[in-house]
């Protein structure tokens, strides 16, 4: 019998007889279908452990919803999130023949739950995973756990006290135990040597004791050994040599002893090692030979005697090499030469290293930091800081004037001390605290950095990078309530992973008071995991160990309290305070990598009296006779210059575009870029942009180079150059192409930018078939965040507030590790908050201007953040903003993004090519983000700094309501793109009027191909 429904008028089609059987039939499918969706929910988590549940939510003081069933998937039992940081959820597995639930897995990470650990845990005799991290609880490990088949268990950063139960090692079924940042104290059990299957265990950060036992020798699966800030004692075990799987050993800060067993060498897995602060030892570099992948390698503060070993240069895979403080000696090998494209941070401070530095070393752009040894050569650096190459006193046995001074140890004062005090704001802005001037110190910058400020009174060295976190600043902004009355001066601090030295300058001799600034901005008073952190470190002045173990909040009885330790110290010139992290205290409180010295401010006053005028105090002149001679030394002073100017003005007419420049780069001359060119030699032609072409060269030390070549004849390619090398030469940091020099000879404007390999994003996402590359979705992701973090930078963090003016794929280079990096600042603006309007040049690329700035020539950072916005359409769908239109009514992709938008179909822009292998929450997040960052509204897209925090996970992403009109009249928001085109067309487009690169534009009559050609050809996308 079949029953046909009308389905547009619901109307019967069967024969009046047939309705009464039709109801019975129809009812009787009815009930069987809500019969089995009865059934369906009658899979229930068993009683007994929903009573265990709901007594743990009591002492968790957890609110969870039983008005359902916790099984349900719903309700607060599972949190959907996009971070990995944070977890909710309740995991149950259910038997379809019982229809009998049972809670497998808890994570409940991040929650700041306050309470303690309970032990009814131990009812839910099915559970696996308990994971608890970042939250407040207290008490102590139940040892009624030991009942569960787990095999992860997490407390990472509570407040967990107590021993660690011995009954944990009865639980076989164990893979990973992670106990760090806690407060646990006595010796590691024995009865721990039976958890057969462990490969993690973790227990940094805590204050336990004893010596690693014995039975430890038994966990042959282990992979990763973390113990660092533990007052552990004895020496190194030999039964180290049994876990030959290992990964990864951290041993920093505690109190064991050397040496390196002989069988430590049997580790040839292992890729990561830690070690810092071993009592005793025999001096000799331990026996890591056979460990060819290594790549993190930490042997600090160890009295390793002789020289560098060869065979760290085998090791093709480091990127971090850590052997500072040490007693080495002897020239770096020459098999180092082999770290240069792997290592990115080398640290050798510290030891009496000695002979030439090498050329690799001295033009890396890697963060390397060789100060505090003592190297010879007659060809010394001219300055103490090169790129991101540390040097301060690297030639300390020196006594030579004919060296920086800088370079030698203590760094003395070349002419006679005129300073009698010092006032710095530490990582702050400059303020008046108690009638004092505290100088401004904002830099952002510390793996490897030595400066000098401004007033030449003071300097900085900062060595080291934080493990775990490669976002981590070395500027802390407060997080905390301050309790204080003048807060200005605890508002920032500066922080650092390993050792941080200020320097006072040119100090008159004598005793002074040395006042320290402490107060613990990064963690908190509240009951969240923020506040269980705790920082410990060491300070030094002129040499001797004032503070040990120094601990911000324990001293001032509470975060966000100031604390000043005031010390004296006689100074004959140079004064010195040295910061230094130990290995001990937290590293993952609040995230990985927040640990180390912070400091936030100094000031530095004389026990004497001071001496103000010494120049006109000890002069027989009269004062008038002095202000007489300065006011005729002035005038002909000036008269020389202006004579100067005269002749060079005649001399040098066709460089009027150059008047003025003060190269703030190295120069290169036209002799070595020929010869690194091979004269320019056709083959080394890598690229070809509006102003001229880009080519491809090789150092005699062989670092490759990429030269961009512009023409002289174009004043506003002048412009661009001079522009480009005031900018970039100012701006550091790993996201932005690093600019190596400049060449100005005859005719010839050069820019030398270190090689990308990898071209740039525009050739690698839409370039010619077998130049594109396959980005996977994680690429992907890390290309847009590394974007970000660059245009950050330029945007918050340095000096120079800059608004770049062209971010588009042409101008965003890779490198061979794909890695991602700003280029080409011939068109970047300093950003004048008072004054948004360009009334004379508007400069960028069509597709990617901003509407605000392209139509009215109004100009913020918010003009990058579109542009931005624009790229990472690009990046997530494969395809380029100005050569994509899929409907006549859609000018470029960015329009097509909102349609799909409004039809809920966003994820049909995701590249094809992906297929099934990616996130879509992360895809569809991403997509989101970069329609609210092309928002046509400038001040309803967020800052670079909120979209770091949103690509992270830290933030959430709320998309506001755009929608498109459908009215006859052109909507504004889509079609402004094309009423643009019109209006630039119509302008002037002289040398100083607009300037707009059309290789592509939304002139449909082009080929495609030769836009996208001319396009990926820009100036700067093959230059770095």
């Amino acid at each position: 019998m079949k029953v046909l429904v009308a389905a547009g008028e619901g109307k019967e089609c069967c024969s009046p007889p047939h309705r009464v059987a039709i109801l019975i039939v129809f009812s009787g499918l009815l009930f069987l279908s809500r019969f089995h969706g009865f059934g369906c929910r009658a899979q229930q988590l068993a009683q007994e452990e929903v009573k265990a549940l709901k007594l743990i939510a009591s002492k968790l003081r957890k609110e969870w919803e039983f008005s359902v069933d916790p099984c349900s998937g719903n309700a607060g039992w599972v949190e959907p999130t996009s971070s990995c940081e944070i977890a909710n959820n309740v995991t149950c597995d259910c038997n379809a023949t019982s229809n009998v639930c049972h809670v497998t897995s808890i994570l409940l990470k991040c929650q700041n739950l306050t309470g303690v650990l309970p032990e009814e845990f131990a009812q839910l005799t099915y559970l696996s995973v308990l994971d608890l991290t970042w939250n407040y609880l207290n008490g102590s490990i139940p040892a009624t756990w030991a009942s569960l088949p787990l095999t992860q268990l997490s407390l990472l950063g509570n407040r967990i006290s107590g021993s660690i139960p011995k009954e944990l090692g009865s639980i076989i079924s164990l893979q990973s135990l992670v106990l760090e940042n806690n407060q646990l104290q006595g010796s590691i059990p024995a009865a721990l040597g039976n958890l057969i299957n462990l490969n993690r265990f973790l227990v940094s950060a805590n204050n336990l004791t004893g010596e690693l036992p014995d039975s430890l020798g038994n966990l042959k699966n282990l992979t990763d050994f973390r113990i660092d800030g533990n007052p552990i004692s004895g020496k190194i075990p030999s039964f180290l040599g049994n876990w030959t799987k290992l990964q990864r050993i951290d041993m920093q800060g505690t109190s064991m002893e050397g040496p390196f067993p002989p069988t430590f060498s049997t580790l040839e897995s292992l890729t990561q090692l830690r070690v810092s602060d071993l009592k005793g030892g025999d001096g000799k570099f331990p026996p890591l030979q056979n460990m060819k992948n290594m790549e993190s390698l930490v042997l600090r503060n160890l009295s390793i005697s002789g020289e560098l070993p060869d065979f760290i240069g085998e090791m093709t895979n480091l990127k971090s090499l850590d052997l500072s403080f040490n007693n080495l000696t002897g020239p770096i090998p020459s098999s180092f030469d082999g770290l240069m494209n792997s290592i990115n941070y080398m640290y050798l401070t510290n030891n009496m290293l000695n002979g030439t530095i090498p050329n690799w070393i001295l033009s890396s752009h890697r963060s390397l930091d060789i100060s505090y040894n003592s190297f010879t050569g007659s060809l010394a650096p001219s300055s103490c800081q090169e790129g991101n190459l540390n040097m301060v006193s690297s030639y300390s046995s020196t006594e030579s004037n004919s060296i920086a001074r800088c370079l030698r140890r203590n760094l003395p004062c070349l002419e006679k001390a005129r300073n009698n005090n010092l006032f710095i704001n530490c990582g702050g802005r400059k303020v008046i605290f108690d009638d004092h001037e505290y100088e401004d110190d904002p830099s952002q910058m510390g793996p490897s950095r030595f400066a000098i400020a401004n007033s030449n009174k003071w300097a900085y060295s900062s060595t080291g990078d934080f493990v775990g976190n490669d976002r981590a600043r070395y500027v802390a902004t407060n997080v905390s309530v301050l309790n204080i009355t003048d807060p200005e001066l605890y508002m920032t601090a500066r922080l650092n992973p390993l050792s941080l030295r200020y320097y006072g300058l040119c100090l008159q001799k004598g005793n002074y008071t040395v006042n320290l600034h402490f107060a613990e901005i990064m963690f908190t008073d509240d009951q969240t995991y923020f506040s269980v952190g705790k920082r410990i470190f060491d300070v030094s002045i002129q040499g001797q160990k004032v503070l040990q173990d120094f601990n911000i909040a324990k001293e001032a009885n509470g975060t966000g309290r100031p604390i000043i330790k005031s010390f004296t110290a006689t100074v004959d010139g140079t004064l010195e305070i040295h910061f230094q992290w130990a290995g001990k205290g937290t590293n993952s409180i609040p995230e990985r990598g927040v640990y180390g010295p912070l400091i936030s401010a100094i000031s530095v006053t004389p026990n004497f009296l001071t001496d103000s005028k010494p120049d006109i105090q000890e002069s027989k002149l009269s004062i008038g006779a002095i202000f007489g001679i300065l006011a005729a030394s002035c005038v002909t002073i000036v008269l020389i210059l202006f004579m100067l100017w005269l002749f060079f003005k005649r001399k040098n007419a066709e460089k009027d575009g150059f008047q003025g420049l003060e190269l703030q780069t190295s120069y290169f001359s036209l002799k070595q870029i020929k010869a690194a060119t091979k004269n320019f030699d056709p083959a080394n032609k890598i690229g070809e942009g509006g102003f001229g072409p880009v080519y491809k060269g090789v150092l005699p030390n062989g670092l490759v180079i990429a030269i961009k070549q512009l023409s002289s004849k174009s004043k506003q390619g002048n412009r661009e150059f001079i522009n480009e090398i005031g900018m970039i030469s100012a701006l550091q940091h790993p996201n932005l192409v690093k600019l190596y020099g400049c060449c100005i000879e005859g005719s010839q404007l050069l820019l030398i930018y270190e090689y990308m390999e990898n071209n740039s994003l525009a050739r690698a996402l839409f370039g010619r078939e077998g130049c594109q590359l396959k980005l996977d979705w994680q690429i992907r992701r890390k290309i847009c965040l590394e974007v970000a973090r660059g245009l950050t930078y330029l945007h918050e963090e340095s000096r120079l507030k800059v608004v770049h003016r062209d971010i588009k794929a042409t101008n965003i280079l890779l490198d061979k590790d794909l890695n991602a990096k700003i280029s080409d600042f011939g068109l970047a603006k300093l950003n004048e908050e008072e004054n948004t309007h360009i009334s004379t040049r508007i400069a960028g690329t069509m597709g990617y201007m901003a509407p605000e700035y392209a139509l009215r020539g109004y100009l913020t950072d918010k003009a990058d953040v579109y542009s931005f916005g624009v790229v990472m359409l690009e990046v997530i769908s494969g395809m380029s903003n100005t050569n994509y239109r899929p409907e006549e009514d859609c000018v470029y992709l960015i329009d097509w993004a909102y349609v799909l938008q409004e039809r809920g179909t966003l994820l049909e822009l995701v590249d094809p090519s992906l297929g099934s292998n990616y996130s879509k929450e992360e895809a569809l997040q991403m997509l989101n983000l970069a329609l609210i960052c092309t928002n046509p509204y400038p001040t309803l897209r967020p800052s670079m700094s909120t979209v770091v925090s949103m690509l992270n996970g830290k933030t959430p992403i709320r998309l506001p309501s755009v929608k498109r009109s459908v009215s006859k009249s052109e909507d504004s928001r889509f079609k402004s793109l094309e009423r643009m085109s019109d209006k630039i067309q119509m302008r002037n487009v002289s040398t100083e009027g607009l300037r707009v690169n059309t290789s592509v534009n939304i002139d449909q009559s082009s080929k495609e191909e030769s836009s996208l050609n001319s396009s990926s050809s820009n100036i700067s996308h093959q230059a770095v």
